[in-house]
């Protein structure tokens, strides 16, 4: 099994589409999806700025439509104007190697082909996919593995495996049923945002997952919260694909590089500031990323309704709560 996928980088910038872009160990960051707060209309503007910024800071890749993208907020033809979007930005500031992931999960086989199809004619490279879970009392024990197969045999791009049980009703995929389906040659990684260390120790055992020192056969086992970075990367995985370095992408980048260089010490002090930060996300979900972008950055915006906007004293808590992972990330 051999996932990897080398290309002249040179024939992707000049517009070569018929390449596609080569996952490699590092971080990844699923965009946080912009809005203009008069409007409610996607603010295109910030989300090509926000992507360059990301790339700048040296993230691997960039991940479109994930939950911190409000997936399920968005039609099929916002999403496809979202991911359009930071593919050409990337394109236009000389990062046009850059890979692009795009959240393509739907409670259909039928849906979830179809935005697998959209996002390549978007200009994704990969799709992030969740099972189905809505009749999931109804399912039979192979349901979710048919679905995972159907998808990736019809996708005209490589799919990763999504587990991230508090999205899907608390489903969770076990180590057996991730590593069965990693042998389908159209099934290229698996994101585990179950936070799961053993569970990704054994899948990234079994498929031989590609790290930050070997290439191994290119299937890219990915955590998916940055709180656990040093553990997935000690642990054989591949890297995080992770909401919080949205805001603080230059310490998530950094943290990669002391593990990669060996310097262990430092890269634990780091492992608990971003940690500490992360668990900030995690409480505010993507209100709280919005207002701490907000805050510190001066831009973010709001999530779309139903969801409500920050009071000024709940924007003063997300501000606080960040300010230790921002001085870091500042004096980066």
């Amino acid at each position: 099994m051999n996932h990897y996928n080398e290309f002249d980088t040179s024939s992707i910038e000049s517009g070569d589409v018929g390449l596609r872009r080569s996952l490699v160990p590092g971080i990844y960051v699923p965009t946080i999806a912009f809005f203009d707060p008069a409007t409610d209309n996607v603010d295109v503007e910030t989300t090509a700025n926000h992507a360059v910024r990301l790339a700048k800071a040296g993230v691997a890749g960039i991940t479109t439509q994930g939950s911190n993208g409000e997936a399920v907020h968005l039609s099929h033809k916002e999403r496809n104007l979202v991911t359009s979007t930071t593919r050409k930005a990337l394109d236009d500031a000389g990062f046009g190697y850059m890979p692009l992931i795009v959240g393509c999960g739907a409670q259909s086989t039928r849906e979830a082909i179809e935005l697998c199809e959209e996002a390549a004619a978007a200009g994704g490279d990969y799709a992030l996919v969740l099972p189905p879970a809505y009749y999931q009392g109804l399912f039979s024990k192979d349901t979710v593995a048919s679905f995972f197969r159907d998808v990736a045999t019809t996708s005209p791009i490589p799919i990763l495996i999504y587990n991230y049980p508090g999205a899907v009703s608390g489903m969770d995929l076990n180590s057996d049923v991730i590593i069965d389906l990693a042998q389908h040659p159209n099934i290229v990684g698996c994101k585990l945002t179950c936070g799961n260390t053993g569970k990704l120790n054994r899948i990234a055992a079994a498929t031989r997952a590609a790290t930050v020192s070997d290439p191994g056969s290119g299937f890219m086992c990915m955590g998916g919260s940055v709180d656990f970075t040093l553990q997935t990367l000690i642990g054989g995985g591949s890297g995080i694909i992770g909401g919080m370095a949205n805001i603080a992408p230059k310490a998530c980048v950094t943290l990669i590089e002391l593990f990669e260089a060996g310097k262990y010490t430092e890269a634990r002090k780091l492992q608990a500031v971003i940690a500490r930060g992360d668990w900030a996300a995690i409480q505010g979900g993507i209100i709280g990323t919005k207002a701490g972008l907000m805050a510190h950055f001066g831009y973010g915006g709001y999530a779309r309704k139903p969801l409500p906007r920050p009071s000024k004293e709940e924007t003063n808590k997300w501000r606080e709560a960040f300010e230790e992972l921002v001085r870091v990330e500042s004096s980066l």
